[in-house]
């Protein structure tokens, strides 16, 4: 029998779950929205210094190096491991959960410290044994040195963040990365107040400043901790006696080898492309003999344009899986409410995914030209194109990036962390065939096209196995019915999206046919965003769309019980 909420899923429902997922959904996102548009400002100010240069690919490949560990040991893999069993602890027996807590950030700071010194230690031989004469790699080498002591510090930071979401703090962890922006932009501005009379000064200046933002994200990464810890206060103890939660952390334990693989598909694979983007740098500028297609602008302006796609999942799309999981580990033994939370999850991800895909694959030539190519810093218009491909290329997976967040955490609520781990296995294989075919044809660009398509089918895969190996029909008829309306509506927005392009670009070339490149991109950017959201709002409040009225849905006081009861939400 699948389990289905006897209620239509449109009508309002006393569920209390639905107001602490709408309303955790809202203060993830309005803090996440800050801290993007941080994330932006810093993203620009790289741009602006080092352009799409080696200098640029180099930063980039050292600064996603720790970050892809935080991913996969701190908010990916070992948080979804240690949620659902501190979770459980905190409703049980919240010593025990203390206890599990302490233990856990023991063995994180003892592994990533280990692997930390490990690596380091490999490059520092690297480097005096003579294995990178050649200077750009030589940068790389340093720069990864620089900001290498990051990764123990973000992976503790991420877990202190999943524990504060627990006990319903959902603001400070949504604002630690608000720390590491100001902290890299402040460094960054070293290079506007001294950038050199020429050439030769400008190249120095720019290797020195990001030697600088290098070190200030290693500091700003000490002081997320302190923040967390100082959110924490008062909610969680950490005993030096950790005997009690051995046999839990046993179990999370067991479970995180599996989640590293199925909860960091999409990291993974953006390890593989930095790896094949960065070849022209780490290893030469050709293959078997053969010219190699990219060269050594191709991972910084893979990193830029990534940040642009991400600017929406992280906002919104991270939001809804970041705000589910915790109810989905605490209804994982109630089915009609773990299905009624998954579906919602399901469908305020697409609410937002979709018409984010559709949006940045209109709007992404001016977007990448108002945002990068301002004057003869950052982008020049050669660059501009090959990124706008890039982007349109990314665009496409957007809901499914989002998606895939929502329904992999399902899994681990369930305590089932092999299946994505087999299926996001698979889903490497087929990012690493598609990248090593289509970058033949279409240079970086191919690689976002294989990150997109995989996570597509990841996105299928996964639904049909909820559907197969738990009875659990993810799209049932009214979610069906649901994503058509919400297809529906963003075909509408993207239409008046691009008539709304065509009318302005029709005036610029009557009215302004002297405007600056910088500036048509800028006013066309600003008119396509413009539309689109206000079409969008528009349409969804006169098709009475129901996502978003779920999205004011207020959390009604008293309700919810365990470690969810009484959230604060701040």
């Amino acid at each position: 029998m699948s389990h289905r909420p006897s209620a239509n899923s449109d009508a309002p429902t006393s569920n209390p779950h639905h107001g602490f997922l709408a309303a955790a959904v809202r203060v993830v996102t309005g803090l996440t929205l800050v801290s993007r548009f941080a994330g932006l400002a810093r993203e620009l100010t790289t741009v602006y210094i080092f352009g799409a240069t080696a200098v640029g690919s180099a930063f980039a490949a050292a600064f996603a190096i720790p970050n892809l560990f935080r991913r996969l040991f701190g908010e990916g893999a070992l948080s979804a491991a240690f949620l659902p069993e501190y979770t459980a602890l905190r409703k049980a027996d919240p010593a025990r959960a203390d206890a599990l807590a302490s233990l856990t950030l023991r063995w994180l700071l003892l592994i990533t410290g280990s692997i930390t010194l490990v690596i380091e230690l490999a490059l520092v031989a690297t480097l005096l044994l003579g294995g990178a004469s050649d200077p750009e790699r030589r940068l790389s080498l340093l720069l990864i040195i620089v900001m290498l002591p990051m990764m123990p510090m973000v992976c503790v930071t991420a877990i202190l963040g999943g524990m504060l979401q627990v006990h319903g703090k959902f603001g400070p962890p949504a604002a630690a990365p608000i720390i590491l922006n100001l902290f890299m932009i402040a460094a960054g501005a070293f290079y506007f107040l001294a950038p050199g009379a020429d050439d030769t000064a400008r190249e120095a200046s720019r290797t020195l400043a990001a030697y600088l933002i290098g070190a200030a994200a290693v500091a700003a990464s000490l002081a997320q901790v302190a923040w967390s810890l100082l959110a924490l206060r008062g909610h969680a103890r950490f005993p030096r006696d950790t005997a009690i939660a051995r046999d839990s952390a046993r179990a999370m334990f067991s479970r995180f080898i599996p989640v590293v693989v199925g909860m960091g598909t999409l990291q993974l694979n953006t390890l593989l492309d930095t790896v094949i983007a960065m070849w022209p740098v780490w290893v030469g500028p050709t293959l078997l003999g053969y010219a190699y297609p990219l060269d050594e602008s191709s991972n910084v302006i893979l990193t830029n344009v990534a940040r642009l796609y991400q600017f929406p999942l992280g906002v919104f799309g991270i939001a809804v899986a970041t705000a589910v999981f915790p109810l989905l580990s605490l209804t994982a033994g109630e089915p009609d409410k773990f299905t009624d939370t998954l579906r919602r999850g399901v469908r305020l991800s697409l609410f937002i995914g979709l018409p984010a895909s559709a949006g940045l694959a209109v709007v992404a030539p001016d977007m990448i030209g108002a945002l990068f190519g301002l004057g003869s810093k950052g982008y020049q218009e050669a660059d501009i194109a090959r990124a706008a491909s890039v982007l349109v290329a990314f665009a496409p997976g957007v809901w499914a990036y989002a998606l895939n967040h929502v329904l992999t955490r399902a899994f681990y609520a369930r305590q089932d962390t092999r299946t994505p781990m087999r299926v996001a296995l698979a889903m490497v294989a087929l990012n690493l065939t598609l990248n090593w075919t289509l970058i033949w044809f279409a240079r970086e660009a191919g690689l976002a096209w294989a990150t997109s398509s995989a996570a597509i089918v990841q996105c299928g895969v996964l639904i049909l196995i909820l559907r197969k190996r738990f009875d659990i029909h993810a799209l049932d008829r009214e979610t069906l019915r649901a994503i058509v309306r919400l297809t529906l509506t963003t075909l509408l927005m993207a239409g008046a999206v691009l008539g709304a392009l065509a009318l302005t670009s029709k005036l610029i070339h009557t009215l302004a046919p002297d405007l600056s490149a910088w500036s048509r991109h800028a006013l066309r950017m600003g008119v396509g965003a413009g539309v689109g959201v206000a079409s969008y709002a528009g349409l969804s409040f006169l098709l009475r769309v129901p996502e978003l009225r779920w999205l004011a849905q207020r959390a009604p006081k008293g309700a919810g019980n365990g470690a969810m009861s009484g959230m604060d939400l701040g």
